[in-house]
């Protein structure tokens, strides 16, 4: 039986890692309290407009959010959303805009969560993926559906109602499961979706069913999608991932066949690496590995022993 131990463990997966900001879900519906906090001189608010943020270099080379106090803030009342607190006592807001604002001295640049979820601390991080996911849900659920009315924000952002039929709707989180596949040879099954560009090659990826376990969810995306049966599988961790709105699962599974046989839909090709093969495809530029914030990386590397060459968003 392998043991899987994290030669990576010192570095916590990308949108994972403590931010240090309570969510003080218990405020959402105070709206005394969201005013007295949105007034208080030491909060601070961002801007999120289509997934992107304004990130900036600080002079000693660390990267943060844009972050202003709320007086000087874009107005906006009902796409103002209430995000948590820190321990010094600090409110944090997203404020939703068509726009990101311009900057007097041009220095910061907008950034996706891609991009700055590499380089922001873990508290800009995880502030920026709370934003994003409730920017993208408010943007792509503005109607009851029960009744077709139009909803209106509640709890600071994180429910909508319905005045018509009383309906609240809260965002939605699509589980999806995300394997590292190997073999009883401990080689990695990798595939190359079929819009993906050639040479980028990752885990296997796909989401959970109704009425389905997340170990069903592996087994049958698995051969689904390359004709591979799977055994055993193991939960290794799990990444927010609002791509738009998706908690993405991350598993070690066992094969039991190794006739790959690609679904042509999804999958356009699929391949077995040894360590020695897959060093050697990162070398000469024959396989991308995939970006660094995402826990495909991490569940490679679990296999691989060590970090994988890093990816340039340019």
């Amino acid at each position: 039986m392998t043991i899987w131990t994290d030669h990576t463990a010192d570095r916590p997966i990308s949108l994972t890692a403590p931010s240090g900001v309570d969510r003080a879900a218990h405020h959402r519906l105070d709206e005394a309290w969201l005013a007295a906090a949105w007034s208080h001189p030491t909060t601070r608010c961002f801007v999120v407009s289509g997934g992107q943020v304004l990130i900036d270099e600080t002079p000693d080379g660390r990267t943060e959010l844009v972050m202003t106090p709320s007086f000087e803030a874009p107005l906006t009342e009902a796409h103002r959303y209430f995000l948590g607190t820190d321990e010094d006592g600090v409110s944090y807001f997203a404020l939703q805009k068509d726009g990101l604002p311009g900057r007097i001295d041009q220095s910061a640049r907008p950034a996706g969560l891609r991009e700055a979820g590499l380089l922001l601390s873990p508290r800009d991080a995880g502030l920026m993926v709370h934003a994003v996911g409730l920017e993208n849900w408010q943007r792509t659920h503005r109607f009851c559906s029960r009744c077709g009315e139009r909803t209106v924000i509640a709890a600071a952002g994180h429910i909508r109602r319905c005045p018509a039929c009383g309906a609240e709707h809260y965002p939605r989180t699509d589980p999806a499961v995300i394997m590292a596949v190997t073999d009883d040879a401990d080689r990695i099954l990798l595939g190359r979706q079929v819009h993906w560009p050639e040479g980028r090659f990752s885990t296997l990826a796909g989401f959970v069913e109704p009425g389905e376990s997340i170990e069903q969810s592996v087994r049958r995306e698995v051969f689904e999608e390359a004709g591979i049966t799977v055994g055993r599988v193991e939960y290794v961790a799990s990444q927010p991932w609002p791509f738009p709105s998706s908690l993405m699962l991350g598993f070690m599974a066992r094969a039991t066949t190794t006739d790959i046989q690609v679904d042509g839909d999804e999958i356009h090709e699929a391949r077995w690496f040894s360590r020695e093969e897959l060093g050697a495809a990162f070398e000469s530029g024959e396989v991308l590995p995939p970006y660094g914030i995402s826990i495909a990386a991490r569940l490679i590397e679990l296999w691989y022993g060590k970090p994988l060459p890093t990816r340039s968003f340019v």
